[in-house]
């Protein structure tokens, strides 16, 4: 039996009465009816639900993914102000074989590759087996692979399997 989402509902209620403007007994009676009607309906559209654990391992891929983020701003900062100009730089296309298969955990995995500058979620196979990554200045590909399985994936493993 799923819990049910008391922040959502709770925020769709408040969403309702402040719109309305009125926090009469009926508008939060009628609120709470349209909140439960939509809250139901939207349960079927995602049919899915996900298994979280490990709330330590979400703390560091949190932490993991912040410090990547600031790592990425200033090495592509240094590359689209041309302080490194005198090598060539090089964009690629990477092929990451994955072992992650639980559709929350990839779209974690694709907001965590896209919000890292100088990478980007290009696709992913049909058997979701491979992601492809676009590179802004592929280096060496094999570490590319590595730091996205070991710092990435593990991790995303650990939380949702």
């Amino acid at each position: 039996m799923m819990r049910p989402p008391w922040i959502v509902a709770t925020t769709l209620l408040a969403l309702w009465l402040l719109l309305n403007d009125s926090a009469s007994p009926g508008q939060a009676l009628l609120g709470a009816v349209v909140t439960g009607g939509l809250l139901l309906g939207l349960r079927r559209l995602r049919p899915v639900q996900p298994r979280v654990r490990r709330p330590v391992a979400i703390a560091r891929l949190l932490g993991r993914v912040l410090v990547d983020i600031v790592r990425s701003n200033f090495a592509v900062a240094r590359i689209v102000l041309g302080k490194d100009r005198p090598r060539r730089i090089r964009p690629g296309f990477v092929d990451v074989p994955l072992e992650l298969r639980d559709p929350h955990g990839l779209a974690a995995l694709a907001m965590i590759v896209t919000a890292t500058p100088g990478t980007v979620w290009a696709g992913l196979a049909p058997d979701g087996a491979t992601l492809t990554l676009h590179i802004l200045d592929l280096v060496d590909e094999a570490e590319e692979i590595r730091l996205i399985k070991e710092r990435y994936e593990l991790l995303l493993l650990e939380i949702f399997t």
